[in-house]
């Protein structure tokens, strides 16, 4: 097993308007923790439309630094709707397809959001059918394992903590959590 010394922090986070103290915040737990936390750089602001070249940049950084990391906590809390961050999934995916060991958590503002099919129901609306299946307004066949996140990115998490807060994109109570799981993993 490759030690882990070095961990990609995936999330929503780095879209906050205070991203940079939520960063070094996530870093200050990780050195606690004995880790060192690998965090994205934050999205340029300046105010225009970012060109493709840009954004290809963007892309060949953050997957340089993924590629650095050998483990990731991924916080899969919803974002801008019931999912989490597209972009942390595909971080995630990433990382497993390393083979990196990925850990995640997922903050919710009360317990009645803590599966995905009732977020889901939630924010775009679902229903039962004749069947007993869960469907969207589209028809589209809505997930129901009785799980917090969709099959895919439950699976592939080592642990994943579900926590309930009243600051659902800035409590930090998973990461701990992932920190800790980590580290027993890591012995």
């Amino acid at each position: 097993m490759r030690p882990v010394r070095s961990i990609w922090l995936a999330g929503p986070d780095v879209w906050l308007p205070d991203f940079v103290a939520q960063s070094a915040r996530q870093r200050a737990f990780c050195i606690d923790a004995g880790f060192s936390g690998l965090t994205p750089e934050p999205p340029p602001l300046n105010g225009n439309q970012g060109s493709e070249v840009e954004a290809r940049e963007l892309y060949a950084a953050r997957m340089a630094r993924l590629r650095q990391a050998d483990a990731g906590v991924v916080n899969l809390t919803p974002w801008r709707g019931p999912s989490a961050d597209p972009g942390a999934a595909f971080e995630a995916g990433v990382l497993a397809g390393l083979g990196r060991p990925v850990f995640g958590y997922l903050n919710v503002p009360d317990e009645s959001q803590a599966e995905y099919v009732d977020r889901v129901e939630s924010f775009i609306g679902a229903q039962r059918d004749e069947a007993g299946v869960w469907r969207d307004g589209d028809g589209c066949v809505v997930e129901d394992y009785g799980l917090p996140e969709t099959v895919m990115l439950w699976a592939e998490v080592r642990r994943l903590f579900v926590i309930v807060t009243g600051d659902p994109l800035r409590d930090l109570t998973g990461l701990e959590l992932c920190l800790e799981a980590l580290r027993l993993y890591a012995e």
